[in-house]
């Protein structure tokens, strides 16, 4: 019988940032609004790039976002757009920008109608994150039912350019959904997050 290894998933590849960012952050369970929606806005941007691409530009993103509090990118408009139009720090897709200003005033809404949007996403999960047991990269999906129901249900909401796609990787990176590989230290690891 072969023996299995442990080693890292190999989608972050060397660079020590993707490094970091897998070893620390992608599939630990959010339990936080504010942590939800900055990770949703990112991976709005992120649809169609590389996450490397996203990350790089993180601190960035988060300035130019208000660190990234939802009352107040609620209430940006137009002069807003223009400015982070102007912003070389980010990506500067104009249907991206306007799309986190609308995600924004969602969250607010669900807010208003008594939930978060932490526990709304959770809710679809009953609570608890899916663990799955991949053994190779190329048996992970891309969407899910899962991930069909809850981007038409958040459009529903009110938000948008949220692909199925874009809530998988979501929902990959917040936790709700363990995607790390059966033979990467981080399946177990992230499991001991989810209390």
């Amino acid at each position: 019988m072969e023996q299995i290894f442990p080693q890292r998933c190999t989608w972050c590849g060397t660079d020590p940032l993707y490094v970091a960012y897998h070893d620390t952050e992608w599939g630990v369970p959010l339990w936080d609004s504010k942590k939800q929606f900055e990770f949703l806005v990112l991976e709005t941007f992120q649809s169609g790039l590389s996450w490397i691409t996203i990350l790089k530009r993180r601190d960035a993103f988060r300035n130019a976002f208000a660190q990234f509090q939802a009352e107040t990118i609620a209430h940006w408009g137009p002069r807003e757009v223009e400015i982070l139009l102007g912003n070389e720090g980010i990506i500067r897709n104009r249907r991206k920008i306007e799309a986190c200003l609308q995600n924004a005033r969602a969250t607010l809404a669900l807010e208003a109608s008594g939930t978060t949007l932490n526990d709304f996403l959770w809710s679809f999960v009953d609570g608890q994150p899916v663990i799955n047991q991949w053994s190779t990269p190329m048996h992970i999906p891309s969407k899910t039912n899962l991930s069909d129901r809850l981007a038409q249900e958040l459009k529903q909401k009110g938000f948008t350019f949220i692909g199925s796609t874009t809530i998988y990787a979501h929902l990959q990176a917040a936790g709700l959904v363990n995607d790390h590989l059966v033979s990467c230290p981080r399946h177990a690891e992230v499991q001991l997050h989810t209390l």
